[in-house]
């Protein structure tokens, strides 16, 4: 095999030029003291949410840490019992469903969308039943779901919506941002993410003042007050190194969404090859974490890919319900998801990633024409 001349990701180039600053900030919070609930990670809280357009911002230990407490809030303050069920999408990595299960309550998987892969807003009306309490809206790929006709059908059917905006970070939908849309929304800055730090992160977001204390008390031990408990909480907080560091990459972040969008267009305008379906959607608002094409023989594709030197990765292989740890799980048939988990491939896309050697190795592939 060929040595990748354009890894899928190679994070060592990508943070490369925030080394110094990094430094210096690591450095500071060294001397400070504070490693954990200082200054640093109030700083980046109060940054995100303005960057994202809500008033609360939590910072938590990692994404399906975010999503799942913001579903124990839920229950805490009474808009969830045991047994509700989530609508969420089949086709998505398996952490949002973990996040639905871990608080007793009962996942319902729905067909993506054709076109976006997003869940379905059509699918989700189908779903509804008497137990129907929330939705989960994965905004997969880095292109946000249908949020205008979701949150309308949320709303006539009194849901709460979650966002799962993991793969989204400035991502948006008609001006507005991945995050401000739902009742509340779970980030990940896991480090391959657009904005990501040095190890495991995440935060919660929301304009509910009521969700968001609850949010940071039951990440902290179930704790408010030192010693005092009124909650069975969990330990899950941001420390202040990745808070530094976040702070520095969110300044830099809409650079690096240029730098994904200019791949992206690259992309589109350049691999002609019939056998690859590209992914479809707006080129300026989608935040590009994934470029994801379609190919009848997937699995040669990647092959070739490889032998050319381009790296490339499945996103994702094993839906959900196909894995053993949801065997149980009931659900209707799911044919496009499981195509989709057969067909689909990610391409390297970051600000600086060598296009044309990508789209070299996508146009001479040798393949069925892609069909529907």
């Amino acid at each position: 095999m060929a040595e990748l001349r354009v890894p899928f990701l190679d994070l060592r180039r990508l943070n490369a030029p925030f080394l110094p600053a990094i430094q210096q900030a690591m450095e500071r919070v060294m001397a400070s003291g504070y490693y954990l609930l200082g200054e640093e990670v109030a700083g980046f809280e109060r940054e995100f949410a303005a960057y994202c357009g809500v008033s609360r911002a939590v910072g938590v230990a990692n994404g399906l840490d975010a999503l799942t407490l913001v579903l124990r809030a839920w229950k805490e303050l009474g808009l969830l019992r045991d047994g509700d069920e989530v609508i969420l999408p089949a086709n998505t990595y398996i952490a949002t469903v973990l996040a639905v299960s871990a608080n007793g309550l009962v996942p319902v998987l729905v067909e993506p969308d054709a076109a976006s892969f997003n869940i379905s807003v059509d699918g989700v009306l189908k779903a509804l039943s008497v137990r129907s309490r929330a939705i989960i809206a994965v905004h997969l790929y880095g292109q946000l779901v249908d949020m205008p006709a979701l949150m309308a059908l949320a709303r006539e059917n009194g849901l709460l919506v979650l966002e799962d905006a993991a793969q989204a970070h400035g991502a948006a939908l008609d001006g507005r941002r991945a995050g401000s849309w739902g009742d509340a929304a779970g980030f990940s800055f896991y480090p391959g993410k657009v904005l990501g730090a040095m190890g495991d992160a995440g935060a919660v977001l929301t304009s509910d003042e009521r969700v968001a204390e609850v949010v940071r008390t039951l990440a902290n031990y179930g704790s408010s007050e030192k010693y005092v408990c009124p909650m069975q909480g969990c330990n899950s907080r941001m420390d202040e190194l990745q808070a530094a560091i976040l702070r520095i990459k969110l300044a830099a972040l809409e650079q690096e969404l240029q730098g994904r969008r200019d791949a992206a267009l690259a992309y589109r305008q350049g691999i002609v090859n019939p056998a690859l379906l590209p992914p479809q959607g707006s080129l300026n608002e989608h935040a590009w974490h994934l470029y994801v094409v379609r190919c009848q023989q997937r699995d040669r594709l990647q092959q070739h890919l490889a032998a050319a030197g381009v790296g490339s990765l499945i996103h994702y292989p094993i839906p959900p319900h196909r894995q053993g740890a949801y065997a149980g799980l009931g659900h209707g048939p799911l044919p496009l998801t499981e195509t989709l988990a057969d067909t689909v491939l990610s391409l390297p896309i970051y600000a600086g990633v060598d296009t044309q050697l990508v789209i070299d190795a996508c146009n001479s592939f040798v393949g069925p024409a892609w069909r529907a």
